[in-house]
């Protein structure tokens, strides 16, 4: 996928992990297409749309048919393509792929149920309720519930940009073994990989996995907190000034249509999804410069795609 010949299409999609009818409200995806596919220029004209109302499973598939029609495609997930090494050791697994596969099979939502005898899993699914957070990921042992893409962070970007590090401070990403509560992820995650699966066996690449390529669409992990900044998102006020301020500074907002903006506004998820497209727009010639990992820790856990931190893969 090179910089030369350029992305037709660019989808950023705020994942959700709930079970029932509630993932067609929650879950989004922001879509911007490039007005000339053809056009080798640096250019930002392109329509965006920003829908909701598919399933998991039909929004994967989704993806599929556009990239049919459009496979110069990168898409951004925002939940976790893998755990941390050490379990995936403790299960027999090499990489992130085999245990979306182990995941894919079932084991994905026994780990999910309230019954469960790994402990290591916490907090609430819907009525199901799975206990507070394991003494082994407290104190001096917190750093066993993160992967290397959440502990290191801070780090890289405080090595490539002061300002991409005053975004991160103060939002830390949470563990994937939290299923429930504020901020968890694992529910999702979880539910997520399967999806993965999927578009990998439909000719997606996944980074860090797979290597870019021209002719394959591309998925990354993205983590929304990065995209947005620290905003009120649970406040229509606070995502309504954003994006007002957002469409005075940056001509890619200012170019979108009411009624994507009266979503956004109205919707944390669809504010998010907006957002995560509209920033991996700006930041699109990057998507040329990464590669598949050859780190093992990388190739179990992934890694989460952070604007302007190309140049440290």
């Amino acid at each position: 996928m090179t910089k030369e010949l350029g992305l037709q299409r660019v989808v950023g999609v705020d994942w959700s992990g709930d079970q029932g009818p509630g993932q067609r409200r929650k879950i989004w995806a922001a879509v911007w297409t490039s007005i000339d596919s053809s056009s080798v220029s640096s250019s930002n004209e392109g329509t965006v749309l920003l829908e909701s109302g598919r399933s998991r499973v039909e929004l994967v598939e989704w993806l599929v048919e556009m990239a049919r029609e459009t496979p110069r495609m990168v898409v951004g997930f925002d939940f976790s393509f893998s755990y941390p090494a050490w379990f995936l050791h403790e299960l027999g697994i090499a990489s992130a792929p085999e245990f979306w596969r182990l995941v894919a099979e079932g084991q994905g939502e026994r780990w999910l149920h309230r019954d469960c005898e790994d402990g290591r899993f916490w907090g609430r699914v819907g009525s199901q309720r799975h206990g507070k957070k394991p003494a082994e990921f407290c104190g001096e042992h917190a750093h066993r519930m993160l992967r290397r893409a959440e502990t290191v962070l801070k780090v890289r970007a405080e090595i490539a940009d002061p300002l991409a590090a005053a975004r991160i401070a103060g939002i830390a990403p949470k563990s994937v073994f939290q299923i429930g509560g504020a901020g968890a992820v694992g529910t999702a995650s979880l539910r997520g990989m399967p999806g993965l699966l999927r578009l990998q066996e439909a000719g997606f690449r996944i980074w860090p996995y797979d290597a870019p390529s021209v002719k394959e669409p591309l998925v990354v992990e993205i983590y929304t907190r990065l995209m947005t900044g620290a905003v009120t998102k649970s406040s229509e006020v606070a995502r309504t000034a954003y994006l007002a301020k957002k469409r005075r500074e940056n001509a890619l907002y200012s170019g979108l249509s009411r009624r994507v903006l009266a979503k956004a506004k109205g919707s944390e998820d669809a504010f998010d999804a907006l957002v995560t497209a509209m920033v991996m727009v700006e930041h699109r010639g990057e998507f040329a410069g990464l590669r598949r990992t050859e780190d093992e820790v990388f190739r179990m856990e992934g890694q989460t795609w952070v604007p302007g931190l190309v140049a440290l893969d």
